[in-house]
């Protein structure tokens, strides 16, 4: 019998129609079992587990406080003179994580300039993963790692899943896995069903969005039919977040998943 993916919303860009509170609610409405966002941290951490407890749906990933976004900041791990506010952000994630029942936080790198030394940045990286797995692993939290295409966050540290799978193998923790986000790595290696048969142990979560416009399935080039069955297929038992943008309302454009949900 098949597993059938299960589809986590990704509550910052799905259900944009409400306030962000009331999306844990609105997500249940739609047929979802699982949640994730990419931060939840202008909110109080007990507001936001109070609304997924209520709304009766697990919250399945966030994201590690990230730096500033307004001052162009997507990630600050891999940014040495960043390190002390990095590791002060894994202790404020481990509370919104604890608070909500959240098992996974994903780790963001950064952006460097092009002509930066990527040794230094490397080891940057190597150094707060290795250190985020280690507080995560003591309260039985997994972490994850997610390279991003350059085309969306151009100057992207990691943005292949060799160069996120060599910082994991250089960090050597149990707990630390890669994010497979299936929008960026079309973009950047597709080889989509190839790629997470291959990497399927060491993937951690995945996501999906259609390619080229960041939609919901149906509205691009993934063959999100076929792609779906397959990873069903490998085994994966894990959810898979649905990170993308909405061409319309949401419950409109969630056609595509209607068997999953």
């Amino acid at each position: 019998m098949a597993r059938m993916p299960k589809l986590a919303a990704n509550l910052s860009l799905l259900f944009a129609e409400t306030a962000f509170l009331d999306r844990f609610a609105a997500a249940a409405r739609a047929g979802f079992r699982g949640v994730e966002y990419q931060f939840p941290y202008a909110f109080p951490a007990r507001a936001v587990a109070e609304r997924a407890r209520a709304a009766g749906v697990e919250v399945v990933l966030h994201n590690i406080p990230a730096g500033d976004a307004a001052r162009g900041d997507r990630g600050i791990a891999c940014l040495p003179e960043r390190a002390s506010e990095f590791r002060d952000g894994v202790e404020r994630a481990l509370e919104y994580a604890g608070a909500a029942g959240c098992p996974r936080l994903n780790c963001l790198a950064g952006v460097v300039p092009p002509d930066a030394p990527r040794g230094r940045h490397f080891d940057t990286l190597v150094e707060n993963v290795r250190f985020a797995a280690a507080r995560l692993n003591a309260a039985g939290i997994l972490l994850s790692l997610e390279p991003i295409n350059t085309r969306s966050v151009p100057g992207f540290f990691l943005t292949n899943t060799r160069q996120a799978l060599e910082v994991l193998d250089a960090a050597g923790a149990d707990n630390a896995f890669l994010q497979y986000d299936i929008f960026h790595m079309q973009i950047m290696e597709g080889d989509l069903a190839a790629t997470i048969e291959r990497l399927l142990p060491r993937i951690g979560h995945l996501q999906l969005a259609d390619v080229p416009g960041r939609h919901e399935p149906g509205s691009g080039e993934i063959n999100f039919d076929f792609l779906l069955r397959h990873i069903d297929r490998l085994g994966y038992s894990g959810w898979i977040g649905c990170e993308y943008n909405p061409l319309g309302n949401t419950v409109e454009g969630l056609a595509w998943a209607k068997h999953f949900l």
